[in-house]
């Protein structure tokens, strides 16, 4: 295989490379044209001749970087969750298409990346917004998601994400009640629409999804058991029913009996709603889908943030009564692998981490008992 360069004008190189004959007999020849001098321009036919001669050369594409998330966020579309891929396309289109889309994905560098971090930080986005550090850290994630694919896809040779520098997010220490105060917030809840999806959220740790794709049919009332065989989620303002954020997730749990009373009640009620629409109550509907309760998540989250602040609590948000919940049960000395289970997280590693702030309590109860057993 053989190769030349010459000069197209002052500071300008063409790159030819002889692919040998086309099938039609043509000159198979694959050409680049840089700027800088004969040495550089020698140097990158070097490389391109000794990558041809290893098989690894990929031919320069002439997809933008805009393009190329189009089309692999079209590709993914029918394997990610509904919510997970309007969230990758918002942070495209919003953050990253604006900065880096209309350059060639084969020329998109690690430099021209780590500049549309430090912009979208401290210029923020096209309608001036600045962006916080754990924001853009999810503009990483996205685009390195998106290049690792190309990556695969034999696009291009090196994802140039992996020498950009991502932002670092502090890892801060979740929000949440003390018993207490959890006994607090169900007294003002009581009575209200909020009360149920509140006392589930601290009693039993459900995700704000797992419970408003809760069913009639996934609890046994007899058993004191509800299965979590489904999700619900909000995409483009419908409500979409899935199966669980993990496969962990997809869990059967024992119903303590303050939670179990409440589902007892709130059944009642439904069902003398449907006795005066002249309707049964269809136990393979979500719970909360009937009069009085929420139907979209969303939903649930705004009435929940104005009970809140118009009570004057602190600010716990919904998602946080899940952790109010597995910290209470924690300093409670329940086993780290039995609240893995409960909250149906992916590994027991994950629960270690998110909850280590509870740790050096039980690790100093751990101690005062080995003295016990030594005295």
């Amino acid at each position: 295989m053989k190769g030349h360069v010459h000069s197209r004008s002052k500071g300008s190189w063409r790159i030819v490379v002889d692919l040998g004959r086309k099938p039609d007999g043509k000159r198979n020849q694959q050409t680049k044209t840089i700027r800088g001098t004969k040495k550089q321009a020698q140097e990158i036919l070097a490389e391109m001749l000794s990558s041809y001669n290893k098989g690894t050369y990929i031919e320069p594409s002439k997809e933008t970087v805009s393009q190329y998330l189009d089309g692999w966020l079209e590709t993914i579309s029918h394997s990610v969750r509904g919510t997970t891929l309007e969230r990758y396309r918002s942070i495209c289109d919003f953050y990253i298409k604006p900065l880096v889309g209309s350059v060639n994905i084969s020329q998109l560098k690690a430099r021209q990346i780590n500049y549309m971090y430090n912009t979208l930080l401290t210029e923020g986005r096209s309608d001036g917004e600045k962006l916080s550090e754990r924001t853009v850290l999810h503009a990483h994630r996205v685009l390195h998601t998106a290049f690792t694919n190309a990556v695969k896809e034999g696009v291009i040779l090196v994802n140039p994400c992996t020498g950009a520098t991502a932002p670092s997010v502090e890892k801060k220490e979740r929000l949440t009640f003390t018993a207490k105060e959890t006994l607090e917030v169900l007294e003002k809840a009581s009575g209200t629409r909020l009360f149920l999806p509140i006392l589930i959220a601290v009693t039993m740790g459900l995700r704000r999804g797992e419970f408003l794709g809760l069913r009639w049919s996934d609890i046994d009332f007899d058993k004191k058991e509800l299965t979590v065989r489904q999700s619900a989620s909000e995409v483009e303002n419908e409500v979409v029913y899935g199966e669980p954020k993990t496969k962990k997730s997809l869990r059967k749990l024992a119903i303590p009996n303050i939670a179990l009373d409440a589902l007892k009640a709130y059944r009642v009620e439904q069902a003398k709603i449907c006795l005066q629409l002249g309707k049964s109550l269809d136990n393979d509907e979500p719970i909360m889908s009937g009069l009085g309760g929420f139907h979209k998540p969303n939903q649930l989250t705004v009435s929940y943030g104005a009970f809140i602040k118009r009570n004057k609590f602190k600010h716990v948000t919904y998602h946080d009564l899940r952790h109010t919940y597995a910290t209470l049960l924690l300093e409670q000395n329940i086993h780290p692998k039995i609240m893995s289970e409960l909250l149906g997280h992916s590994t027991i590693a994950l629960t270690m981490d998110t909850y280590s702030h509870v740790m050096p309590g039980m690790q100093q109860e751990a101690a005062d008992k080995v003295d016990q057993i030594f005295k």
